[in-house]
């Protein structure tokens, strides 16, 4: 809404005209007519402010229903609004150089506040278009009133006047674009900090609701974790229809997962080749989530680096293991140690029909069949290993650990 008109200056250094040619000076004298006859008008335009600005309101709720929603809800603050523009955009018309700043910030702030409110900016400008639209009528019709002989003088601020519009217009415009960036930038940056701090178990209490929100998720519900890596579109490892919040990061992103069914279905066991995807067990509420985004990394490193998904519930003995890398390398290094002293090749020999036999569930039969060798062989397989190792596999304990040791070696050496 704020206008303004710049003075013509048409008179300029130069050669001197033809004697005959009067053009210059006849323009200079309708100019100086025509800005005499704009002020007489807008000196009776800001006495009659107040008035001037219930116009417009009245024209804004009747014409702009973003704007009738707006006066609905605080009309005095829109009306003081529309004021102070009004008054900057006719002094303006007085001063073209004097309120010029004043009248660009006026502008600046009302786009910049507007874009807060989230008022659409086309209202925003349809305002300011009305706004200038009153304005020239106004001086129009106190020109008539006054000095009908003069209203043709007018046609000559015209263009000025409407200059002066479009750079308002132009000016509400970057501000509420500006505005509406810094305000995304926060938001976004609000939700990945939000989402970081329940991934990472340090969410406040007092922030869960925030945290609901911001993630479009309930506070309270069965939530898993999913970590992914080698996928640029993370979503895409779900199943469809699942709701998560993906917070991406430099080497694995992380999906906030709502549980809503079968836990076993949020994600296919088929990946594409390279994608790795750790799957943590179920919790309650967004306040566990940073234990389930531990369980999740924890299933993670037990992918495959060809790719595939881990669900954590499915191997918990290699997720024991995987959880404290110290106590693996101690336990392979006492159950598989003896066995360094061997030649390389013999020993791999052992381990893998060892590894193998554990795979076929104790059956030294079908174990041969997989080995292509007869099952005695594997059984002399097995009493070599018992022997050097002095661990007896028709013990459960002993069993037992052999079965995790193997598994700490292949976790420690892929």
């Amino acid at each position: 809404m704020p206008h303004a008109v710049r003075p013509r200056t048409l008179l300029r250094p130069g050669p001197v005209p033809a004697p005959r040619s009067r053009t210059p000076r006849v323009r200079s004298l309708i100019d100086a007519d025509a800005l005499r006859v704009l002020h007489r008008a807008a000196r009776v335009l800001l006495d009659d402010l107040p008035q001037l600005t219930d116009r417009l309101v009245a024209v804004l709720e009747e014409q702009e229903p973003a704007y009738r929603t707006a006066v609905e809800g605080d009309a005095a603050a829109t009306w003081q609004e529309v004021h102070r523009s009004l008054r900057h955009s006719i002094s303006s018309l007085l001063d073209p150089r004097g309120a010029r700043d004043g009248a660009r910030r006026c502008s600046w702030k009302i786009g910049a506040t507007r874009a807060e409110q989230g008022l659409p900016l086309d209202a925003v400008l349809h305002a300011f278009r009305l706004g200038g639209s009153l304005v020239w009528q106004g001086l129009v019709d106190e020109t008539s009133r006054t000095a009908p002989e003069d209203v043709r003088l007018l046609v000559h601020v015209a263009s000025d006047v409407w200059d002066f519009v479009d750079e308002h217009c132009t000016v509400v415009a970057d501000a509420y674009r500006q505005t509406e960036r810094r305000l995304a930038w926060r938001k976004e940056n609000r939700v990945r900090l939000l989402a970081a701090a329940l991934l990472d178990g340090t969410s406040r209490i007092a922030d869960l609701p925030e945290a609901a929100e911001a993630l479009d998720l309930p506070e309270q519900g069965r939530y898993a974790v999913v970590a992914v890596e080698g996928c640029a579109g993370a979503q895409a490892v779900l199943a469809p229809d699942v709701r998560a919040h993906w917070h991406t990061g430099a080497d694995t992103d992380h999906g906030i997962v709502l549980v809503e069914g079968d836990a076993a279905a949020i994600v296919p066991d088929e990946q594409p080749p390279g994608v790795r995807v750790g799957v943590s067990g179920t919790v309650d509420g967004l306040a566990a989530v940073g234990e389930a985004r531990r369980l999740a990394d924890t299933a993670l490193r037990l992918c495959p680096e060809a790719g595939g998904t881990v669900r954590l519930t499915e191997h918990l003995p290699a997720a024991l293991v995987a959880s404290s890398p110290d106590l693996a390398a101690a336990l392979t290094e006492r159950l598989l140690g003896p066995l360094a002293a061997l030649d390389p090749a013999e020993a791999e020999v052992l381990l893998d029909t060892l590894a193998t036999w554990l795979a076929c569930d104790g059956s030294a039969q079908r174990a041969g069949r997989r080995l292509y060798c007869h099952r005695n062989t594997v059984l002399n397989r097995l009493r070599r290993y018992e022997q050097l190792t002095g661990r007896s596999l028709s013990r459960p304990t002993d069993l037992v650990e052999t079965t995790l040791a193997l598994t700490a070696r292949n976790l420690l050496h892929p």
